[in-house]
């Protein structure tokens, strides 16, 4: 094995990064002879059934694996300009996989300057949009007609649920029990249903879904939402901090739970970025007045905080679920609770900046821009490395800065997808 002793961990970074331009160059290679051996119908001769059990057979892939990198390959004959980056290593693989899932690409050049400037993930989901906007134009008729929610009574009692939804319905529900999975993960005692001793994980998969779906039907009744009434709080952390403690790293008055276990003060600052507050004045350990209780950050900012990140702005992150409001400059220190002043991370990129060294500021244009405990930059959109004769593609038309949202530059799926079917309008 070889030493990397000397090596730099940037040194190591950028290795990874040029290896890997040059394995998607190599890849392009294989997928234009896959493409010619197909075409000239080389796999009859060793008596296989396709050109995609040959290449699972001869080239060692799954099934799975050789039918789509066919299909890739099948695909780049309609697009010379992917192709090109492609083979100089400027575009990698997953993100030419998404690209040649679309159809009637008429503007190959500015279909090209998005995709650079998005991450394989941001490009997957655009098309994966692109391609659900299609289907749902030519087929929103049929879908609400067949949408149904059956529950069935077995013979053993038990219920089997059965249905269907739209695929915006869907997305709801599946948020919805990914939210009560995780609330039941994080939970002190196993999910309901579910042996602590180790099962068979699709086993467990299934059982959480269930455990979900009950966990959202008992929040549900238990809220009064159905009634129109209102309940309390069933859960809640209290946390008594010292405000000095909020300012001050250096506070000697620790921060502490109800039961009394100790808080860093780094921590009560992150719950506190986005959290219920109430406002308790005490003297000698005795409540001498309780305040009214306000929320870090009111609703309509966080919808409009929503509506702006669309998701964890951290470099590379781009989780949906579960987010925090960051506030840039904490409120403790004067920062607003506003917009402005607010950027939306995951838990765990929100422990990240107040716990783990990382800083978050604006630059000049409004961005967030995410540092690490040594001072490096983290770049959103890193450029792939120059492996060979480069040259820029010509910018016109759409661009990534039109499929910005706002001064803070976060992906606009809903833009991109309809520039994507600008570039590849459907049939």
């Amino acid at each position: 094995m070889r030493s990397f002793e000397g090596r730099t961990t940037e040194q190591l970074g950028e290795e990874l990064a040029v290896l890997s331009a040059q394995l998607a160059s190599a890849l392009c290679r294989w997928l234009e002879l896959l493409a010619e051996f197909d075409r000239r119908g080389g796999w009859t001769a060793a008596g296989a059934r396709s050109c995609a059990q040959w290449v699972s057979w001869r080239c060692a892939l799954s099934p799975g694996a050789a039918r789509e990198h066919l299909r890739v390959a099948r695909a780049l004959g309609r697009l010379p300009r992917t192709t090109a980056l492609f083979a100089r290593g400027e575009l990698s693989y997953s993100k030419v996989r998404a690209i040649t899932r679309l159809q009637d690409v008429t503007r190959e050049d500015e279909l090209l300057a998005v995709a650079r400037d998005a991450t394989a993930g941001q490009l997957e989901r655009v098309v994966r949009g692109y391609r659900t906007s299609i289907r749902l134009e030519r087929d929103a008729a049929a879908a609400n007609a067949t949408r149904f929610l059956r529950l069935r009574h077995e013979a053993d009692g038990s219920v089997r649920i059965s249905g269907r939804l739209t695929v915006e319905e869907g997305a709801v529900l599946e948020r919805a029990l990914d939210e009560a999975r995780q609330a039941l993960w994080e939970a002190p005692e196993p999910p309901r249903g579910v042996s602590a001793a180790p099962q068979d994980p699709e086993d467990v998969r299934r059982a959480g879904y269930a455990d979900a779906l009950l966990l959202l039907a008992d929040t549900a009744l238990g809220a009064g939402q159905l009634a129109g009434r209102s309940a309390p709080e069933r859960h809640q952390v209290v946390v008594h901090v010292d405000v000095q403690a909020l300012v001050d790293d250096r506070a000697a008055e620790p921060a502490h739970l109800a039961d009394g276990e100790a808080l860093a003060p780094s921590v009560v600052r992150r719950l506190c970025c986005d959290a219920t507050l109430v406002t308790a004045v005490e003297r000698a350990g005795r409540t001498l007045d309780v305040g009214r209780r306000t929320r870090a950050v009111p609703p309509a900012v966080r919808r409009a905080l929503s509506a702006r990140d669309r998701g964890c702005r951290f470099p590379g992150c781009g989780a949906t679920g579960r987010l925090d409001a960051h506030h840039v400059i904490h409120w403790a220190d004067g920062g607003a609770t506003s917009v402005a002043n607010l950027v939306s991370v995951c838990r765990r990129h929100h422990r990240a900046l107040h716990e783990g060294g990382f800083t978050l500021t604006f630059d000049a244009a409004g961005g967030p821009v995410f540092t690490t405990g040594a001072g490096v930059r983290i770049d959103p959109h890193p450029a792939s490395p120059q492996i060979g004769a480069r040259r820029r593609l010509r910018r016109r038309g759409v661009s990534a800065g039109t499929l910005a949202s706002g001064a803070n530059r976060s992906y606009d799926k809903g833009a991109a997808v309809d520039a994507f079917r600008r570039m590849a309008p459907p049939g």
